[in-house]
């Protein structure tokens, strides 16, 4: 492949989403950061077929975005989401035969992995329900800002589920701790705000008036950084929880070497010698 060819290809894949319409929430960009807002109010936000699956496509395409550089996830009106909406999702799901529920649960999954694996912090405002699938949204993202009022409830004991859903067994215990997430999944009870900040599941507590406010300051605060090594630090800490102690030391001496050859990395230098601060441009 040529110079010029690889270019092209490179090109061809690299995208701007400040214009993308979405059909089944809303997605605005300001600045360097990406805003999605579930907005059926009316209903608590819940999920249904085509939010997941365009949710889903929009997190894969951040991959390639050259204008998002972190994004905010939150409900319209004073809830988080509800989960699976009750008649447009489960109610079609029973009946269905085994590789059709497969189809549906693998297309769940791969809203997880398209937000673990697209280069963006991803911060959640939660307030008020924040339950089932929309409890692992909040899970899934990389930050969590909530409130006191906030309810997280994974809920899918209560429907005659397991707490296995959507990656819950092997994220949640990384952040709440395996007993506290094992009494979540079983019970399917709710947590309170502060039960859930003081668990670690939220990294601080605001307001429900500012929370969507101190959510975007944050994210505006990351994308100031230096994203590339920023996406580089998502995926270390993404990949290392299957790794060994040895093999995570070297995949992360590998990792901040590809840092150390970026523009930012030289700009921060060259900040420090002249006693400034650095401007980071993502290379």
């Amino acid at each position: 492949m040529t110079a010029s060819s690889a270019d092209a290809l490179l090109a061809g894949n690299r995208t701007t989403l400040a214009d993308y319409q979405a059909r089944h929430f809303l997605w605005s960009v300001q600045g360097k950061v990406g805003t999605i807002e579930l907005n059926r109010p009316e209903r608590k936000n819940p999920l249904t077929f085509e939010s997941y699956a365009e949710l889903r496509d929009l997190f894969r395409q951040l991959a390639y975005a050259t204008d998002v550089k972190t994004v905010v996830i939150h409900g319209a009106g004073n809830n988080f989401c509800s989960g699976g909406d009750v008649h447009e999702i489960i109610a079609p799901l029973i009946g269905l035969p085994m590789p059709e529920l497969l189809l549906f649960t693998r297309m769940t999954g791969d809203l997880v992995k398209a937000m673990r694996h697209c280069p963006q912090p991803i911060v959640a405002a939660v307030d008020g329900v924040c339950a089932g699938a929309g409890a692992i949204l909040a899970m899934a993202s990389d930050l969590r800002l909530g409130t006191a009022r906030s309810k997280l409830a994974f809920l899918f004991s209560r429907v005659g589920l397991a707490g296995c859903d959507m990656g819950a067994c092997a994220i949640l215990p990384r952040i709440i701790g395996q007993g506290r997430a094992s009494e979540l999944l079983f019970t399917g009870r709710s947590a309170s705000g502060e039960e859930a900040y003081t668990w670690g599941f939220y990294n601080r507590l605001c307001e429900p008036e500012t929370v969507l406010a101190d959510a975007r300051k944050l994210a505006t605060e990351i994308a100031a950084g230096p994203t590339f090594a920023h996406g580089i630090t998502k995926k270390m800490l993404h990949q290392e929880w299957s790794l060994s102690v040895d093999d995570a030391i070297e995949a992360e001496a590998q990792a901040q070497a590809v840092c150390m050859a970026t523009q930012d990395f030289e700009r921060a230098y060259r900040a420090f010698a002249a006693k400034s601060s650095p401007v980071f441009e993502g290379n």
